[in-house]
């Protein structure tokens, strides 16, 4: 049997640039690549698009609907942008987010990636809410902190370079201040949300990793205590090998968590916090792991049966 075709659009992004160094030693699959001069080519990026059985998407939401208009194969997608995330026909590529979504993802044509920060939101509330112990008008605030490989090229050219102006003043800061980001409807959408929530990102200066926030007042959930949160939660992703719910005795033994600790991993650990009376929800996770790249080769791999 001839090996499954890939063509990564943008592999020489950050994304996929990460995803060709995950595929680089793989024997099973058939790397299709386009050389840097060529990559902005339309002719040449329709033919492999069309050519391959598989293509991964990375580019920009504009770039990505016209990628996706150019193909009239039977080509099975996988996009890392925003553009398809809450889109109908879209299957949400989060195989532990929803019963039967891996099932979902294997048997579809057109999976969309999922957000770096969207991934840990909504690994913490999904199963929550679906469980009826966060109420879905819960009014939710989702504090963030990623590393700086998640802002592209020019971004982790300012941060890696010392001598550039305000280095220091750019080692960790807060945006999308205005409260709209292009992370949240997805986190509404895939979570169950009744009520849009304040998220509020912010970089920091280590390339790879992220930390995300979700504090709760127990008095307005539906929840017993915070052993209850942790039970759903531990329940919910019994068994997976990627998500992993850490023992409520690991946290309670934890002075930090840092936003590192699963840097150059595809690991996502989720941690309830906190006492009976107030919890903070935490997922930990690489925000090119399980936040991206490492999410687009685990999607691929479901399609492919692997």
């Amino acid at each position: 049997m001839a090996k499954p075709t890939l063509f990564i659009d943008g592999e020489h992004g950050t994304t996929g640039l990460q995803i060709r160094e995950r595929m680089a030693d793989r024997q099973d699959v058939e790397i299709l690549h386009i050389a840097h001069g060529d990559r902005h080519d339309v002719s040449k990026r329709r033919e492999l698009l069309n050519e391959a059985d598989f293509a991964i998407l990375c580019l920009p939401d504009a770039a990505a609907r016209e990628a996706v208009a150019m193909i009239e194969s039977d080509t099975r997608i996988i996009d890392t942008s925003t553009a398809h995330r809450v889109a109908e026909g879209w299957t949400y590529g989060f195989a532990e987010a929803l019963p039967g979504q891996r099932d979902r993802i294997a048997s579809s044509n057109h999976v969309s990636n999922p957000g770096c920060y969207s991934t840990g939101a909504i690994g913490l509330l999904a199963p929550l809410v679906a469980a009826k112990l966060v109420p879905a008008d819960y009014p939710i605030c989702i504090n963030a902190v990623s590393g700086y490989t998640g802002g592209g090229k020019a971004m982790i050219a300012q941060m890696e370079n010392a001598k550039a102006e305000n280095h220091i003043a750019q080692s960790h800061f807060l945006y999308a201040l205005s409260l709209a980001h292009k992370h949240v409807p997805e986190i509404i959408d895939r979570a169950g949300l009744a009520r849009k929530p304040i998220f509020s990102p912010a970089v920091a200066r280590f390339p790879q990793g992220m930390a995300v926030q979700i504090p709760l007042h127990m008095d307005m959930t539906n929840a017993k205590g915070r052993s209850e949160l942790h039970s759903a939660l531990a329940k919910h992703y019994n068994g997976q090998s990627i998500v992993r719910v850490a023992s409520l005795d690991e946290t309670n033994g934890a002075a930090r968590l840092a936003g590192e600790a699963f840097a150059g991993t595809d690991t996502m650990e989720l941690h309830v916090c906190g006492n009976d009376e107030q919890v903070n929800l935490v997922a930990l996770l690489d925000n090119l792991g399980k936040g991206a790249s490492g999410a687009a080769v685990q999607n691929l791999d479901i399609m492919i049966g692997r």
